[in-house]
């Protein structure tokens, strides 16, 4: 990858308003390039309608754009039809979309739900408030200091109770990448009786940074957000398997997601626009869509080859600083470019505001992933997280101010 020119694609790192900026925040939505606010533009400008009911032109212009769009991510994902790919605004409703419509119709009194111990709070929350409503069971699988998930926790874990299992594809606190095609052969081998568990895959930290194939994963459901892989805000997925997603009842009810109305009943329209009420974000879809040809056009071995360049010498550095302990494994191809640590002494939000007056951006706090602090025994940490624009003299640049935080803080 020509690195200087894909960066003259990302505006935000040519604004006057950001200059000298190192943005290493990326776990926490990525920067867009141009081509992605252009297609938001181009659609607005020239196809804006209200899509899929309209029976003129303009409206049958932009119901095309919107299905286009939903086609570019079933592809993207290998999904067997662009039926099982339901948009949303992000992640973390399509994680409740799964908890609120299949959960709360299928897991019972006794039953249980198995999540690792390093979810995201958006694929914990929703199966917490399962399992109080259906007096279930949340279990958990437990993993090592470095975030290795021992394959003896998901078989003593995963038993004939398991109704689901909700697991991160990738940590956004460790960066590793789960071993989810094995967790879920095993769910759906012994969970439910044998007659196999509902696989939950938290998508959005792995999709921007490695290849997906949902049908090699055998999830069956796989949640995403477009923020985090050079797309809008505002808009996400869900890709669930058809045969689930049919005898799913409707998430939201409303315009577009029925086929007949009554006074005193209803029935939805086919997959997968019962799960998509009201008005569309179709400008937000077709963002989307430009960000995934764009990444797509970069290539995402080349990404995954970067990130791992990358955290490797961040972390080489980072070793060799007085004070600085790394979160998670030793190993840098184990990160997906996403770098998690603590300095002796320094709070890590008085380390993010520090770097901040450096004009280097990193994030500082829990990372939505409190139980996972606790189990670490430290109540915040700061996290440094690298995509494709990012560049070796950034890593340079911020090993040395880095270098200078205690010293900063009166502390050497």
């Amino acid at each position: 990858m020509n690195l200087s020119d894909l960066r003259k694609d990302f505006p935000i790192f040519t604004s006057p308003a950001n200059e000298g900026l190192i943005y290493f925040d990326n776990a926490a939505t990525t920067q867009r390039p141009l081509c992605v606010t252009k297609a938001i533009q181009d659609f607005y400008d020239n196809d804006n309608a209200n899509p899929l009911r309209g029976l003129y032109g303009l409206s049958m212009r932009a119901t095309e754009r919107y299905e286009n769009a939903r086609q570019t991510v079933a592809t993207f994902l290998n999904a067997s039809s662009s039926q099982e790919i339901i948009f949303t605004r992000n992640a973390s409703e399509s994680l409740n979309l799964v908890a609120y419509t299949w959960a709360l119709s299928n897991v019972g009194e006794g039953d249980e739900i198995v999540v690792s111990a390093m979810e995201h709070h958006s694929n914990l929350l929703p199966w917490q408030m399962v399992c109080r409503t259906k007096k279930a069971r949340l279990v958990f699988l437990e993993c090592a200091n470095d975030g290795v998930i021992d394959k003896s926790e998901w078989e003593s874990k995963i038993t004939a109770k398991t109704k689901l299992v909700a697991i991160t594809h990738v940590s956004n606190v460790f960066g590793i990448t789960n071993p989810v095609k094995e967790i879920a052969a095993y769910a759906h081998k012994v969970g439910n009786a044998a007659k196999g568990a509902i696989v939950v895959v938290d998508g959005a930290q792995s999709l921007p940074h490695i290849a997906v194939d949902v049908k090699d994963l055998d999830a069956d459901f796989f949640a995403f957000s477009a923020h985090k892989l050079c797309g809008p805000m505002g808009i996400g997925g869900l890709y669930g398997k058809r045969s689930i997603l049919e005898e799913m009842p409707p998430f939201l009810r409303g315009g577009e997601m029925i086929e007949y109305v009554t006074r005193e009943d209803a029935t939805y329209a086919e997959l997968p626009h019962k799960f998509e009420a009201g008005t569309v974000n179709a400008a937000g879809a077709v963002g989307l869509e430009a960000a995934i040809k764009y990444i797509q056009n970069v290539g995402l071995k080349n990404i995954e080859e970067n990130d791992n360049h990358l955290a490797s010498l961040l972390m080489s550095g980072m070793k060799q600083l007085k004070g600085v302990s790394i979160i998670g494994h030793q190993d840098p191809l184990r990160h997906c470019g996403i770098v998690t640590f603590t300095i002796d002494g320094v709070h890590p939000h008085d380390i993010a505001s520090i770097l901040d007056t450096e004009h280097i951006a990193v994030r500082a706090g829990h990372h939505c992933a409190q139980p996972l602090m606790q189990k670490l025994g430290v109540n915040s940490t700061a996290r440094a997280s690298l995509y494709f624009y990012n560049t070796e003299d950034e890593v340079s640049l911020f090993l040395e101010k880095l270098s200078l935080v205690r010293k900063w803080m009166g502390l050497e």
